[in-house]
C-alpha cells in the first residue's frame, strides 16, 4: 500500500503542468481580448465626440494654401481637406478664431502680387526686368481694388504699356484688360462698369477710357459703348432720372388716395415722357407805330439859318469888275432944281418924298430851318434756354377698389364708388401728379373689386424637421450609438472575460493534488461538497464554488490513477 503514493506522486505532475499551461494561455487569450474591446469602446467614445468640421477657405491658390497649413500646424489646430481637396476644414467652433488669426497674419493673399515685388528685387538686374515687374506689380494692385467690390469675386488685368517713342506721329496709346469673375448670382450696372474702366484709366499714365476692355467669365462684353445707351438712346442716368420721376408720381398719388380708401386698396402707375434735349431761343419784336401825340420823344434837334445878298448885283466878268469901288466924294456947288423956289418945295414932306423916290430897293432875305425830332419804338428782346429733363407728357392709370361697407348687422359688404367718389378721387390725382391740360397729360381712374391674394399657407416646420434640432439630434445620436455600443461590449464581452478570469484564479487557489493528502482533499471535496461540509484544508465557500470542479477532477484522477483512487477507497474503508 506505500507504493501506490509513490504512483501517483510520479503520475499527477504531467497532467498538472498540462492544465498550468492551459490555464496560462487562457488568461493571456483573455487579457488580449479585454484589452481589444477597451480598445473598440475608446475608438468609439472617440467617434461619437468627435467634432464637426466647418469649411475654412474654399478655392484658394496654392501658395496661399501652404501658408495656412502652415500656420494652422504652428497653432496646433486639427483640420483635415474636403474630399475635392479645395478647401480646408476646421472645427465648427474655431471657425472663426482661426479666420482672425490667419487674417492678422495677412492670410489668404489671394494669389495677387503687389507692388511688393519690388522689394525683393536683386541688385544689378536689367532695365527690361525692373519694367516688367513694375508692370507686374502695377496689375496686382488694380486687381486687388477691383475685388474689393461685392460682386467681383477674382478679378485679372493684362496691361499693354508700349514703349516710348520720340516721334510723334509714332507714339502709342496703352492698352488694358480686365476679365472678372463674379460671384454666383451677381451681375454689375452700368454704372459699377465705368467706375471700374475709369478706376484703370485713372492709374495707368495717358490711358484713355476708351482703350479700356471689361469681360466677364461668361465672356460677356461689359464696356461696350455701343449699348451704354438703353431705349431711345438714353444713358443709363437719364432712365434712372425717369424712373424716379415715375415712382415719385406714384408715390404721391397712392398716398393722397390711401387715406379714403386704405393702403391695399388703391394701385397707380405712371409714364412720363421727358425731353432732355437743350434749346436755346432768341427773339426781338417790334410793335406797331403809335400815334404821335401817344408817343414818346427820345431826342430832338432845331437848326435855324438867314442869309441876306444885294437886288441887281452883276457886272462884267473880268479884272474890273472885281476892283473895290472908289472913294465917294461930296460936290463942293449942289444945283438948285427949278423948282426949288416953289411953294413946299422946303418942307420935310417934300424932302422924304424926294428921298423915297431917291432911296435904293430893299434886299430879299434867305431863311433855312431844319428841325429833327426822334421818338421811341417799342422793342422787345428774349432769350429762352430749356434745361434738360423737361416733362413733356404724363400719363396715369389708377385703379381703386370696390369700398366696405358695414352695415347694421356688422355684416362687411363691398359696393362700387359713386361718381362723385370718383371725381373727388380723379380731383386728388390731378393735383398730386401735376396733370397740365395743354401739356397732353391724360388721368385714367378705374373703380373695380380687387382679386382677393392667394397666399399659399406655408406649415409651420415641426420640431424634427428644423435645421437646427437635426444638427443636435444627429450629435446625440452619435453619442448614442458610442454609448450603446460600449454597453454591448462590455456586456457581451468583457463580462464573460472577465468572470472567465476570476474562476481561473479560484481554480489555483485550490491545493494542486500532487501527493496523498492533495488526492484526498480532492476526492474528499468531491463526496462532501454536496452536503455542504467544510472538506480537509479547503475552505467551506471555495468547497462550495469549485464542487463541480472537484467532481470532474476526481473522474480525471480516477481514469489516470485507477490503483490511487482503490488504495484511497481501501483507507477509507479499513479507517472505519
Amino acid at each position: 500500500m506505500a507504493a501506490a503514493p509513490d504512483a501517483v506522486v510520479e503520475a499527477a505532475p504531467t497532467g498538472i503542468f498540462g492544465q498550468n499551461t492551459a490555464v496560462l494561455t487562457n488568461k493571456v487569450l483573455l487579457a488580449l481580448g479585454v484589452a481589444a474591446v477597451v480598445a473598440v469602446m475608446v475608438v468609439f467614445w472617440l467617434w461619437s465626440q468627435q467634432p464637426e468640421y466647418r469649411v475654412l477657405f474654399s478655392n484658394y491658390a496654392d501658395k496661399d494654401g501652404g501658408a495656412i497649413v502652415a500656420s494652422l500646424e504652428q497653432m496646433n489646430i486639427p483640420y483635415k481637406f474636403s474630399e475635392s481637396g479645395t478647401a480646408i476644414l476646421v472645427p465648427a467652433s474655431q471657425v472663426h478664431q482661426v479666420r482672425l488669426k490667419l487674417a492678422a497674419q495677412g492670410l489668404p493673399k489671394g494669389g495677387n502680387i503687389g507692388f511688393e515685388l519690388l522689394e525683393n528685387q536683386k541688385f544689378g538686374v536689367s532695365q527690361f526686368v525692373e519694367q516688367v515687374n513694375f508692370q507686374r506689380g502695377l496689375e496686382g494692385e488694380l486687381e486687388r481694388s477691383i475685388q474689393t467690390i461685392s460682386a467681383v469675386e477674382v478679378a485679372r488685368i493684362h496691361l499693354a504699356i508700349p514703349k516710348p517713342s520720340v516721334f510723334v506721329r509714332d507714339q502709342q496709346k496703352p492698352t488694358a484688360s480686365v476679365l472678372l469673375n463674379l460671384r454666383p448670382g451677381r451681375m454689375l450696372d452700368q454704372q459699377q462698369v465705368s467706375a471700374i474702366v475709369h478706376l484703370v484709366a485713372s492709374s495707368v499714365p495717358e490711358l484713355p477710357i476708351a482703350n479700356v476692355t471689361v469681360v466677364d467669365q461668361n465672356g460677356n462684353l461689359l464696356s461696350d459703348t455701343d449699348k451704354k445707351a438703353g431705349r431711345n438712346n438714353l444713358d443709363p442716368t437719364q432712365l434712372k432720372y425717369i424712373d424716379e420721376l415715375q415712382q415719385n408720381i406714384v408715390r404721391r398719388v397712392e398716398s393722397i388716395i390711401a387715406p379714403m380708401v386704405g393702403a391695399k386698396n388703391v394701385h397707380a402707375e405712371a409714364s412720363a415722357e421727358v425731353d432732355f434735349s437743350t434749346q436755346e431761343q432768341a427773339a426781338e419784336t417790334y410793335r406797331p407805330n403809335q400815334a404821335p401825340d401817344a408817343m414818346s420823344v427820345r431826342s430832338q434837334q432845331s437848326n435855324e439859318s438867314q442869309s441876306t445878298s444885294p437886288a441887281g448885283v452883276g457886272g462884267v466878268p473880268g479884272a474890273l469888275s472885281n476892283q473895290p469901288p472908289a472913294p465917294a466924294t461930296a460936290p463942293l456947288n449942289t444945283a438948285v432944281p427949278a423948282n426949288a423956289g416953289a411953294p413946299g418945295a422946303g418942307t420935310p414932306a417934300n424932302a422924304a418924298a424926294a428921298n423915297a423916290a431917291n432911296a435904293t430897293p430893299a434886299v430879299p432875305v434867305n431863311t433855312q430851318k431844319n428841325v429833327t425830332t426822334n421818338y421811341e419804338l417799342d422793342k422787345t428782346i428774349r432769350y429762352v434756354q430749356q434745361p434738360m429733363g423737361g416733362v413733356k407728357r404724363l400719363t396715369v392709370a389708377v385703379v381703386v377698389n370696390h369700398k366696405q361697407v358695414v352695415d347694421k348687422n356688422g355684416k362687411v359688404t363691398n359696393r362700387p364708388l359713386t361718381d362723385a367718389e370718383k371725381t373727388e378721387i380723379s380731383d386728388l390725382a390731378k393735383q398730386a401728379m401735376g396733370f397740365n391740360q395743354e401739356r397732353g397729360d391724360s388721368l385714367t381712374v378705374v373703380n373695380s373689386s380687387f382679386a382677393g391674394e392667394q397666399i399659399e399657407a406655408i406649415p409651420d416646420l415641426p420640431l424634427w424637421k428644423q435645421p437646427e434640432n437635426i444638427e443636435m439630434a444627429k450629435e446625440w445620436l452619435k453619442m448614442a450609438a458610442g454609448l450603446l455600443v460600449i454597453f454591448l461590449l462590455y456586456r457581451k464581452l468583457m463580462k464573460p472575460m472577465m468572470q472567465k478570469l476570476v474562476k481561473s484564479d479560484e481554480k489555483e487557489a485550490l491545493p494542486a493534488p500532487g501527493d496523498d493528502d492533495a488526492a484526498v482533499v480532492t476526492l474528499t471535496g468531491a463526496a462532501e461538497g454536496a452536503e455542504g461540509e467544510n472538506m480537509v484544508g479547503v475552505p467551506r465557500k471555495l468547497a462550495a464554488k469549485g464542487y463541480e470542479q472537484n467532481l470532474e477532477a476526481a473522474k480525471q484522477l480516477a481514469k489516470e490513477n485507477p490503483k490511487l483512487v482503490a488504495s484511497l477507497v481501501t483507507n477509507w474503508v479499513s479507517k472505519e
